[in-house]
């Protein structure tokens, strides 16, 4: 059996914790294998809307494993707040919910870090969530994280020790802060306590040899990608497809299918390059009818029209096997739908995502007649309208990847087998 991998082809935000539910059936075991409580991943069912941070999106199928991999970063503050909104609903995670050993801990004074290193870059700020993430993951390269299976050593003196290191350097900001969050960070401990914590890459691969079905579950994007990503505005891990197996500790032969999630159209939160950007008007308007507002920090999203430069770019680097459309719903307005298939940059045209995304770029557009239907009641493709069926056959046209599913809403309910 293979490890199928779930993740999102551009800038965050483009649905996965809906389609992780929705294919968690399918699969024995969930994997979080990246990333940290900056995700925000949404399901919406019953009439309720859930969104899961630190918790892979598969828990609230009872019958199914979920497990916290090591290349997650682990905020026992938030982990506590999700596990008791949970239990107020009668879900007792801590039979179907494991976490890796050597997944790293955010402590409170990673947020203030975070917060103060921001704060310092004045205008030149990269639009950090302020979780903690990137000082913990700075930490764990620097070799001086703290990590779940310490719990179970010295973990007093080890937190202590990174809490003063983090003081020092907390001296070179002028930044004002308090330790109050202490105290919740011990609680959460604690609830982790509860939780059965495994050498998680062990468990990972018993399940491959005992034939059992994986289903890893990627956060942020891939344009937010460490490496590969619109540098410096980027998250601080590996969000594509290889990073699924350096986090979970996992053979690249042992990677099948490769689900990859977009957008309809683009967003992005926080700084840093977006070609195709709408301003004004049309943006407010894509922004208004897709309730584009960050499910982590609240701020509202950047909107703009799809990228098939960024697009393609991201499917080279994730050998995506299939598609994964989102939001299609919000375009039902439109009269004409424009998408991005080239930029120019200088004069000259590319196909290529640009090393220097402070260029001057300008999207080539072609234009698409918009379906003017509501498609949230749809329920199968038979029922599609010309022009969408039109849309979604130039993009597989244009991506050489099928589209496998069409979300047409936000419920569970409302998502589509092509």
């Amino acid at each position: 059996m293979k490890v199928d991998v779930l993740l999102g082809l551009q800038w965050g935000d483009e649905g996965k914790g809906k389609v992780v539910d929705v294919l968690t059936p399918r699969y024995d075991m969930i994997a979080r294998f990246q990333g940290g409580p900056n995700a925000g991943h949404t399901l919406e069912f019953n009439n309720h809307k859930h969104i899961l941070h630190n918790i892979p999106s598969g828990i609230f199928r009872d019958d199914k494993l979920n497990i916290i991999t090591n290349g997650v970063v682990l905020d026992p503050i938030v982990f506590k707040r999700e596990i008791d909104a949970l239990e107020a609903m009668g879900i007792d995670l801590t039979k179907n919910l494991w976490i890796s050993k050597k997944a790293h801990l955010i402590i409170p004074t990673h947020r203030i870090l975070d917060a103060a290193s921001e704060a310092a870059k004045g205008k030149s700020k990269i639009g950090s969530t302020l979780k903690g993430i990137g000082p913990t993951y700075m930490d764990k390269t620097g070799r001086n994280g703290l990590r779940v299976g310490d719990l179970e050593l010295d973990f007093i003196k080890k937190y202590e020790a990174l809490k003063k290191k983090h003081k020092q350097l907390l001296t070179i900001y002028d930044y004002e802060y308090n330790l109050d969050e202490e105290k919740l960070f011990f609680e959460g401990i604690e609830v982790i306590k509860k939780f059965n914590r495994v050498d998680a890459e062990y468990e990972v691969n018993r399940y491959l040899e005992e034939d059992k079905s994986i289903l890893a579950e990627g956060a942020q994007g891939t344009l937010l990608d460490i490496d590969f990503g619109s540098y410096p505005f980027v998250t601080s891990s590996n969000t594509i497809c290889a990073g699924a197996c350096t986090g979970m500790g996992v053979a690249p032969s042992a990677i099948g299918e490769v689900y990859g999630i977009f957008k309809a159209y683009c967003t992005r939160v926080g700084s840093g390059p977006f070609p195709s950007e709408l301003h004004g008007e049309d943006g407010e308007h894509l922004r208004e009818l897709g309730k584009e507002f960050g499910s982590t920090t609240g701020r509202p999203r950047r909107c703009g029209w799809l990228d098939l430069v960024a697009l393609k770019y991201s499917l080279m680097l994730n050998g995506v096997t299939q598609l994964i459309m989102t939001k299609t719903d919000v375009l039902d307005t439109f009269e004409t739908i424009k998408i991005a298939t080239a930029y120019s940059i200088n004069g000259e045209l590319t196909d290529r995502f640009p090393y220097d995304m402070e260029a001057d770029i300008k999207p080539i557009y072609t234009e698409m007649s918009g379906w003017k239907t509501d498609l949230t009641s749809v329920r199968t493709k038979d029922l599609f309208p010309k022009e969408l069926n039109d849309y979604i056959r130039f993009l597989e046209k244009e991506l050489k990847v099928p589209v496998k599913y069409v979300s047409v809403g936000p419920d569970r309910e409302q998502i589509i087998e092509m």
